[in-house]
């Protein structure tokens, strides 16, 4: 016997209770998924058994140490003794990164992925997220059980979930694992507490061809010269202790780099590089192919010093006795590397990132604009720079404006600019003993 047909009052009685039902038990599922995020976000928390902070860089808001309770006395270094590493001291790195990788993406214009192996807490990664337009996905790694838990508190915290992966890794096995052809990042970015050096073969394994890779190097007394074996132990060059020793530690880390990727049959090309406070920074860009490989060996060689009259040369290498004595005093010159010879920056990079310092709103943008406008007029440069007071207190004089001598020396025809390096600085293609009779001209 067949049922009989509803009537319509029944049918939608029954549709909204179907609806209303439906509605509850999503209403449930709902609730129940919140509540196991907020417990996971509890269990979470509870897991950081040390003091913390709440701090504001860029867009992103970040857990970090908190470095005070890590201090006992005022020598102690606080991020070194924080259960997780925090460094406030590098928010201009991590500015100027933000801008470099921005630049880098709107050269290559498309979507990329980003690897930070060294995370900390995690702030880098998270400032790249969400302030770099066009990233696909940011991968941020450590090691430390801690620091992963706290950079993965704040990726909740910001909303990245989706876009960022927190793993939990020693960094060369999370690159090497990132090595196939199919899986390697468009950018990697190496910040450690020392030198990079151990992670650079795994770092340009894991990149794609023409893929950015950052590098800072913090350990400043061997790449300046104050340990020189432990220098050529890490960068297989040798440092010297002069006065453009900065430098000298940009073109060791980079001619590391390039030694490295021409093994693998890459070539580099150095966009940017700086040295602030007590780290060195370079970005380069990695080419495939042995005469790219080539290419970048042609730019390695030494630069010798005369530490009696501050006369300085280039050479491609070292077999020839005579480039051992001074052309100028006729004294013995030392030296430094084997290193990079070629130029740091490239001055289209550097216009690219001034654009987008002046786009995003950076707290240290000002600054960043000086130090970009710096280093574009000395991208072309010869290598090393003189400073002033080296120079002053040899002849036992008063150190006069940087400004004037720049002045008195273009006029004289010598190509001549400030440095980034130093603010008493001058870089120009003028020799020593020019140099040092201007300054001997303001007082006569």
């Amino acid at each position: 016997m067949a049922c009989p047909p509803c009537q319509p009052k029944q049918t939608l009685s029954y549709a909204f209770t179907c609806y209303t039902s439906m509605q509850n038990a999503l209403k449930y599922f709902d609730a129940q998924i919140l509540s196991e995020k907020n417990k996971h976000m509890k269990k979470t928390n509870a897991n950081i058994d040390f003091p913390t902070e709440t701090i504001q860089e860029g867009k992103a808001k970040i857990l970090v140490p908190k470095l005070k309770a890590f201090t006992k006395q005022p020598s102690d270094y606080a991020p070194s003794k924080a259960p997780v590493f925090y460094n406030p001291v590098m928010e201009l790195n991590r500015d100027i990164a933000v801008l470099a990788l921005q630049a880098y993406q709107r050269i290559v214009d498309r979507e990329i992925s980003v690897c930070e192996p060294l995370t900390g807490c995690g702030i880098r990664g998270i400032r790249f997220a969400t302030e770099v337009k066009g990233i696909k996905k940011v991968m941020i790694n450590d090691i430390s059980d801690k620091a992963a838990q706290l950079a993965r508190i704040n990726v909740q915290r910001n909303k990245l979930d989706e876009r960022v992966t927190v793993k939990n890794k020693d960094a060369n096995l999370l690159l090497a694992h990132y090595s196939a052809p199919h899986k390697r990042f468009d950018a990697i970015d190496i910040d450690p507490f020392g030198s990079p050096t151990p992670y650079i073969d795994s770092a340009i394994r894991a990149l794609r061809n023409n893929g950015l890779l950052a590098l800072t190097a913090t350990d400043m007394a061997p790449l300046c010269g104050v340990h020189p074996k432990a220098c050529i132990r890490k960068y297989g060059g040798k440092p010297l202790r002069t006065e453009y020793c900065h430098e000298l530690a940009i073109r060791l880390l980079t001619g590391c780099l390039a030694m490295i990727a021409a093994k693998h049959d890459i070539g580099i090309h150095v966009i940017f590089s700086h040295s602030a406070n007590h780290y060195i920074r370079v970005y380069a860009t990695i080419n495939y192919g042995a005469k790219k490989a080539d290419e970048s060996i042609g730019k390695m060689g030494y630069i010798l010093h005369c530490f009696k009259c501050f006369h300085r040369k280039t050479a491609k290498e070292l077999f020839r006795t005579d480039q051992h004595k001074c052309s100028e005093c006729d004294s013995k010159m030392n030296f430094a590397g084997p290193l990079w010879l070629g130029k740091l920056a490239d001055q289209q990079f550097c216009k690219t990132m001034k654009s987008e310092a002046k786009r995003k709103a950076l707290k240290t943008g000002e600054k960043i604009v000086k130090i970009l406008n710096l280093i574009s007029e000395e991208a072309d440069a010869s290598p090393t720079y003189y400073v002033l007071d080296k120079i002053c207190d040899r002849m036992a004089l008063p150190v006069p404006s940087t400004e004037k001598i720049i002045k008195a020396l273009k006029e004289k025809g010598f190509k001549t600019m400030a440095t980034h390096f130093n603010p008493k600085g001058i870089r120009t293609d003028a020799n020593a003993s020019v140099l040092t009779s201007i300054v001997k001209e303001f007082f006569n």
